[in-house]
């Protein structure tokens, strides 16, 4: 009571509003928007004042459906002439069949107006995708990065949880936006008031923008053995560009023989096996996040040619790769 008391006491000097437009497109994941919406509410809550205005924006009147069962009513639609400070694309599915050309000079004009704009989970895909994101740091969900990273080779791409560059701010999705916004309540209203506001969700240990996507490599791949651990990473380095088992056992610090007796001891395979087995997984993720042609994704992940790549493909999945679009 007394916190909320010193804020009503400090309204005049120190209240600012903020509006903030949310598109969440068809599909879109339902913890990727709430991470993004939920602070704001818990900031109004604990300010004891209305410090964010959220309005839910729709392509048309309609409820947008999430991926799930949950459903967001929009109370604005794309095209009307809003006052905003901010606006975050929430998309998650496939964003880069999104091809709304309507959106996309919507959210020109937007950012012509001088609205910032973000971009959550998928999100950045389609500001990308409407070019906004020239000359600009990105991040976007790991899930999409390769596909828009072989799309857009042009663009900024960092695989981090968060990135606000100016005017834009992209976040990977999933739980990352709680600390996105706890930067950007931080930034408007004061560090210990955002802690107050991720206390709340007991998000106590709040990470750093550069902060990884993914769980660390060791506990991905089962095993702590280093020079496994290297030669994985060498294998994720060089995926349209595949070196031999020489190089990654140099990589790793061990002889070739050596190095394949660790990953039959700890992956029960042989080196070049999980090397292909590596790239095939991220031809898959290429395949259902990408328009990109078969033989264009064989290309990026180092197969020489389409039918060697359908090949394996079908061995390892049990289906061929036209039957994944």
């Amino acid at each position: 009571m007394v916190d909320l008391m010193h804020n009503m006491d400090q309204i005049g000097a120190e209240f600012s509003r903020y509006r903030i437009g949310v598109l969440p497109i068809k599909g879109f994941a339902l913890m990727s928007y709430a991470s993004t919406v939920e602070p704001l509410r818990a900031a109004n809550l604990l300010g004891g004042v209305p410090y964010y205005d959220v309005v839910n924006i729709g392509i048309d009147d309609r409820p947008i459906p999430s991926s799930g069962a949950a459903q967001v009513a929009p109370s604005a639609v794309v095209g009307d002439e809003l006052v905003l400070d901010y606006l975050f694309v929430v998309a998650g599915g496939n964003p880069m069949e999104f091809s709304d050309a309507r959106v996309f000079r919507w959210l020109t004009r937007m950012a012509r107006s001088g609205v910032r704009l973000g971009g959550v989970s998928g999100g950045p895909v389609i500001l990308a995708r409407a070019g906004l994101m020239a000359g600009r740091r990105m991040t976007v969900h790991w899930e999409h990065a390769a596909a828009l990273a072989e799309m857009h080779p042009d663009l900024v791409l960092e695989r981090t949880l968060y990135v606000i560059d100016r005017d834009r701010v992209t976040c990977a999705g999933g739980t990352a936006p709680v600390d996105m916004m706890h930067a950007l309540i931080a930034g408007h209203h004061g560090a210990r008031f955002a802690h107050r506001v991720s206390d709340w969700f007991l998000h106590t240990e709040i990470r750093p923008p550069v902060g990884p996507q993914r769980g660390g490599m060791a506990s991905r791949i089962g095993t702590t053995n280093a020079a496994v651990l290297q030669a994985v990473a060498a294998m994720e380095s060089h995926v349209a560009d595949p070196v031999p088992l020489g190089n990654l056992a140099a990589a790793a610090g061990v002889s070739e023989r050596q190095l394949n007796r660790l990953f039959h001891g700890v992956l029960g395979r042989s080196t070049m096996l999980v090397y292909i087995e590596l790239r095939l997984e991220k031809a898959m993720n290429l395949i259902t996040n990408s328009p990109l042609s078969l033989t264009e994704i064989a290309l990026a992940t180092g197969f020489s040619s389409s039918s060697h790549f359908s090949r394996l493909f079908t061995r390892h999945f049990g289906k061929p790769p036209s039957a994944f679009r």
